[in-house]
């Protein structure tokens, strides 16, 4: 998941460690100053954030920004029609915006990740005065009039000169500059109160836990290596759930015998937040309503998706419901085994599936049937393994070099800080954070945060790209390393690519640069590296029994394996598909006048597409892709269509996933180029044919549907 911290449509502010074996040069080896002589000689600016570590410090770097943007938009303001450029109306605003996103990419990341509370409560404070001013800036008139001006010249620019413009005048439109000012003044004004909504929402899931008690006899079935890790064990017979961490939550959810501990685990989960977040949600949708209506939408997701891939809501709409009917017999054939197996289980011959229980029985299912224990694979995957086995995938396919160097500075004790060159020239590429274990107050999920994006600066130097990398795996124990599930490697594998996205960006423009491309894209090019897992000449690599570096996994286990994945396949994409369509649901028909019916409404769509819900549930509320996401967790659906078709130029390469060729295709026509060309070109050339989507049917099970997310023609209709 890229994590994104939206301070305006024109500036996109883009929101996993242990002692990792570089693979290359160890700290101290090569420095961040040999890193910056080195960018030099290729012209390229290579930096670090300076991270604000106190509460006075952010303020004060929130103000100086501001007062630092406020000048340049001042001198683009004061230009006369005749003195109208490019340069100085469209590039300096895309300057303008990039220097504040600096600012607010590394107040995003202290919110998320920091372990001072403190800090983190200034960051959240400081990024509503940043959003509150971000959204203001496209109700500059002076400078409206000034771009404007530049645009009726009718310039013959091409290429991402043209585009810059164009989408900057979109921007505008969007925002409702066309409209009289005082229905303008009040979009802003809503757009303002939504900023400060959204950022509360965020800072409530982040800062939401429950801890729940239970008894050893109570968690029968969870693995001893899981009720061995510290902060688990707190009593003689007491061992402590945090429910609010996913890897201890998912550890009971698809092992613990008990119905009812399954039952309160996950109410437990899916009231999360709910107090403080229900009314924010119902007033969050009920602004979206209003600011779309003013500007002559339908809905909001009409207005969110028009500059994306799917362009109106219908199409999106349309395109869930077909793979929800697709994946109908699929579906109901699964929930029939798990409803065999319970019954087999309880005794109870009109035992039902409910929703605490599908992950349960999945588990049991690819147990039974495909002798799959996910628990059992961890021996082959401990942590620093995989990650530098991971390392030397990407490294082959790529052309690129990671080293370890020496953060000047880190936000806690184990994080990393790695660089990326290129493997034939020495360019340095860009840098990276790790920041791999949960911890209080830290972003609970996985994700890519952007903090520096790449961008050719007015000086004609290239600034190279920073990122952070944040998870949340299984901490080390005393006695073993931290041991990920196959399902974890294809995590990390996915969040890395997030990584390779931003790092090998060259797009002249922050606006295109990395994966600042349609939201229905982003996540493309991550999954479509998911398939690397399930390659056995990848994992014979570096996949290996840490006890024994000898045994990797026999061919027969991974066989199985990918059989028990298509086995509950079904089930995995109707929970994804019931996500999305709640949330186009939602942003289609929650209004001002309907807004107390949100969670009811949300807890119809899951029941309907995927199972009932408790009534006194309310998931929504802390369901953060509502925010970032909004009228937009389709997308994930809609890449991963893209993302399977993209795989078969591996699949069919010489040397399939390790094929250089087909990496440095990617390299070049995928994330080289970011939004900086229209992404159906972009993926009509990686692939050198018209896209399909019967890769992506035959990954999940679903039967044929009439769905074709990546024909521009398809998405222009």
């Amino acid at each position: 998941m890229v994590a994104k911290l939206i301070l305006c449509v024109v500036l996109v502010c883009v929101l996993i460690s242990c002692a990792v074996v570089s693979t290359g040069p160890g700290p101290g080896r090569v420095t961040f100053t040999d890193l910056q002589r080195l960018g030099a000689r290729f012209n390229s600016v290579v930096a670090l954030p300076e991270f604000e570590t106190t509460p006075d410090a952010v303020h004060a770097s929130v103000s100086n920004t501001i007062a630092r943007a406020n000048a340049g938009l001042d001198a683009i303001g004061r230009l006369q029609p005749h003195e109208v450029s490019f340069d100085n109306t469209v590039r300096a605003l895309d300057d303008i915006l990039w220097e504040a996103s600096l600012t607010g990419n590394r107040l995003a990341l202290i919110k998320e990740t920091s372990p001072d509370p403190a800090l983190r409560e200034a960051a959240t404070a400081a990024i509503k005065v940043l959003q509150e001013w971000a959204v203001g800036v496209e109700y500059r008139e002076d400078v409206y009039r000034a771009i404007k001006a530049y645009a009726d010249t009718k310039p013959a620019l091409v290429g991402e000169d043209a585009k810059l413009l164009e989408e900057t005048m979109r921007d505008y439109r969007r925002a409702g500059l066309g409209l009289p000012k005082p229905e303008r003044d009040e979009v802003e004004r809503l757009r303002k109160e939504l900023a400060k909504l959204c950022t509360d929402f965020d800072s409530n899931i982040t800062k939401a836990q429950k801890s729940l008690k239970f008894t050893r006899a109570e968690l029968e079935g969870v693995p001893e290596s899981f009720l061995n890790q510290p902060g688990i064990k707190t009593g003689e017979d007491e061992y402590t759930i945090q429910v609010n961490v996913t890897w201890q939550y998912l550890a009971v959810m698809e092992n613990a015998k008990r119905e009812d501990v399954r039952r309160r685990v996950f109410i437990a989960q899916h009231t999360l937040a709910k107090e403080e977040n229900v009314p924010l949600l119902e007033r969050i949708l009920a602004l979206r309503s209003m600011i779309a209506r003013k500007l002559g939408y339908a809905s909001w997701a009409d207005y969110q998706i028009e500059v994306k891939m799917a362009k109106t809501a219908a199409r999106a709409i349309e395109f869930e419901q077909k793979l929800v009917a697709g994946l109908q017999p699929k579906f109901e054939a699964e929930l029939e085994e798990f409803r065999k197996l319970k019954a087999a289980e309880t005794g109870d011959p009109n035992a039902k599936i409910e929703a605490w229980d599908w992950r349960y029985y999945a588990e049991r299912l690819k147990r039974a049937k495909y002798n799959v224990d996910a628990e059992q694979l961890r021996i082959y995957f401990p942590l620093q393994q995989t990650l530098d086995g991971m390392f030397r995938v990407y490294e082959r396919i790529f052309g690129v070099r990671f080293e370890q160097i020496e953060p000047p500075y880190k936000w806690a004790d184990e994080v990393q800080l790695w660089s990326v060159t290129d493997a034939e020239t020495g360019e340095p590429l860009g840098l990276f954070y790790l920041d791999m274990y949960p911890r209080p107050g830290k972003y609970n999920h996985f994700a890519m945060f952007e903090l520096i994006g790449g961008k050719l600066l007015p000086d004609g130097r290239y600034q190279r790209p920073v990122v952070a990398m944040v998870c949340n795996f299984p901490p080390p124990q005393p006695d073993k390393p931290s041991l990920l599930k196959h399902g974890d490697v294809e995590t990390l594998f996915h969040e890395f690519g997030h990584v390779m996205h931003n790092v090998l960006t060259r797009a002249k423009f922050a606006r295109f640069a990395g994966s600042n491309v349609p939201r229905d894209f982003v996540e493309a090019p991550s999954q479509m590296l998911e398939n690397w897992v399930w390659d056995k000449e990848v994992l014979d690599s570096f996949a290996a029994d840490y006890r024994d570096p000898k045994r990797k996994i026999p061919t027969e286990i991974l066989d199985q394996l990918k059989a028990a994945r298509l086995a509950v396949e079904g089930t995995r994409y109707r929970r994804q598909l019931a996500f999305g369509l709640m949330d186009l649901t939602l942003h289609t028909q929650i209004t001002e006048t309907n807004a107390a019916d949100a969670v009811a409404l949300a807890n119809k769509v899951l029941g309907e597409v995927f199972l009932p819900v408790p009534p006194d549930t309310a998931f929504v509320a802390y369901f953060g892709h509502l925010t970032g996401y909004d009228a937009g967790y389709y997308s994930y659906a809609w890449a991963d269509a893209i993302s399977s078709d993209m795989a078969t130029v591996f699949e069919q390469a010489p040397n399939r996933y390790f094929d250089a060729e087909a990496g440095r295709k990617l390299r070049k026509e995928i994330y080289e180029v970011g939004d900086s060309r229209d992404v159906n070109i972009s993926i009509e050339r990686f692939l050198g044919r018209a896209p399909s989507i019967e890769p992506f049917l035959k990954k999940i099970g679903a039967q044929p549907v009439q769905a074709r997310p990546t024909s521009q023609a398809a998405a222009q209709n």
